[in-house]
């Protein structure tokens, strides 16, 4: 009599495992579970790391959508679109391209030029770009200057760049990785993915849970001096689902010459380095190719000016870390970005 209840005790345990392992996707019945994968790499010269829920990998089709997008804007790569246009080769833009442009093109006449794409000659002048020129003279950004301006592209109906003088040059580093992570976010929703986070180089894109059943939470570092990324102290953390983030910071890239600090975030009306006292921009947007581009802008207009603007959009919310006079560290946050923060 022992033996049987034994058995039966047996059996109850067994069949209760099963059963939380299948209602938490371990193990299934007939049928493929699904889990979550991760992917990692890298493209544009920074990393990526892609998280989702799904029944198999989408390695492979990731892998192929990240591709395109390498083809069309990467400035890593002498064969893109980009790197085409900059050279002024004979070339039609892709739909890729031609979404960043307009984008672009809008957030710069919103932001009153301070968000621009053709400042890439300024962005090599100082070293930032593919050159080793960091000591241009006022007489060169001046020069420079004459062929910086947002007005003066266009993107024709035929899919070709029209440029005023051929020395205009594009970068579109600073909305590229937002739109890449937008692409692969809707790659995922349409094999049907509800749990996600997209990661590129840092803009972020999330929807649904995390692999524990809960919001993903996003980390803002602190913006101390760390060129080589290893000091990963947090601000604070964002709990968020169903939105894009973006963070700009000159924390990360710059250099020390002569005892100044100059770092990669250009003003394209003055032509030199920002050195406002915004020290980092978070902004999340409905998606992180926005998110993208107006953390920058808001790095370029400085506090007083960024404030106004994010308060006159109500479609965004920021978090900006800030030097007061005497050097600390200080925050201002929109009232709708306190609904996300969380200690």
């Amino acid at each position: 009599m022992k033996k049987k209840n034994y058995i039966w005790l047996a059996l109850l345990v067994v069949g209760t495992v099963l059963v939380l392992l299948r209602q938490n996707n371990i193990i299934s019945w007939g049928e493929e579970a699904a889990t979550y994968h991760n992917e990692k790499g890298l493209i544009f010269g920074t990393m990526y790391s892609i998280t989702y829920e799904h029944e198999k990998s989408l390695r492979l089709d990731i892998d192929k959508e990240l591709e395109r997008f390498d083809a069309s804007l990467s400035m890593f790569n002498e064969s893109s679109i980009i790197s085409r246009i900059n050279r002024n080769g004979d070339v039609t833009v892709d739909s890729l391209f031609a979404n960043v442009f307009r984008q672009a093109m809008k957030i710069s006449e919103a932001t009153d030029g301070n968000f621009d794409i053709t400042v890439a000659p300024l962005v090599n002048a100082w070293g930032f770009g593919f050159t080793e020129n960091i000591s241009p003279t006022d007489a060169k950004i001046d020069s420079l200057l004459q062929i910086v301006g947002w007005q003066k592209i266009q993107l024709s109906s035929e899919g070709k760049i029209i440029k005023e003088d051929p020395r205009i040059m594009l970068d579109c580093s600073a909305i590229a990785k937002g739109y890449a992570v937008d692409v692969i976010a809707n790659l995922l929703k349409s094999n049907g993915v509800q749990n996600y986070m997209v990661d590129i180089g840092g803009e972020v894109d999330v929807a649904g849970v995390n692999p524990t059943g809960n919001l993903w939470r996003i980390g803002i570092n602190k913006p101390e001096d760390d060129p080589l990324s290893r000091n990963q102290s947090l601000q604070t953390i964002l709990e968020v689902s169903g939105l894009g983030i973006a963070t700009s910071g000159n924390y990360r890239n710059f250099y020390y010459k002569d005892g100044m600090k100059y770092a990669h975030t250009i003003d394209p009306k003055t032509g030199r380095p920002v050195q406002h006292s915004i020290l980092s921009s978070t902004v999340i947007a409905k998606d992180c190719m926005t998110a993208d581009a107006y953390s920058t802008a808001f790095m370029v207009m400085g506090l007083e000016k960024a404030r106004s603007l994010v308060e006159s959009h109500p479609e965004l919310d920021a978090y900006f870390i800030f030097s007061d006079e005497k050097g600390d560290f200080q925050t201002y946050m929109t009232e709708g970005m306190k609904k996300y923060v969380t200690e």
